[in-house]
């Protein structure tokens, strides 16, 4: 398990799993309770860890933004779409990033960042 771990809250959360899943290619390694209505989920990212848990639907959100490393930022842009998020176009920083800014299904934000 990471050190530090994000965690978000959402009120889908079959939904979200399946963005970070298939955009990222996000694993599920824990679930509580193990059976009937799940509060919370642990995926794992790489060598990274991500939690998702149960929120109200129109309670009062708590989001973030998540950066993410990956090895190309266009090749994600159309998975982004495709699995309920949306993108603005990538620019290439003056740092050395190509960076993206897209939102999961809830409207997080997720910044896809590619090393130059």
């Amino acid at each position: 398990m990471s050190v530090i771990q994000p965690i978000i809250g959402t009120p889908d959360l079959a939904r979200l799993r399946d963005f970070y899943a298939g955009v990222f290619g996000a694993t599920e390694v824990f679930r509580t309770p193990e059976k009937g209505r799940v509060f919370y989920l642990g995926l794992r990212i790489g060598d990274s860890d991500l939690g998702l848990v149960a929120e109200k639907a129109g309670g009062p959100s708590k989001r973030y933004a998540l950066s993410i490393e990956v090895e190309s930022v266009d090749d994600l842009l159309p998975l982004v779409e495709k699995h309920g998020g949306t993108v603005q176009p990538p620019n290439d920083m003056p740092w050395g990033q190509r960076v993206a800014h897209a939102e999961d299904p809830d409207g997080n934000l997720v910044n896809l960042t590619q090393n130059l």
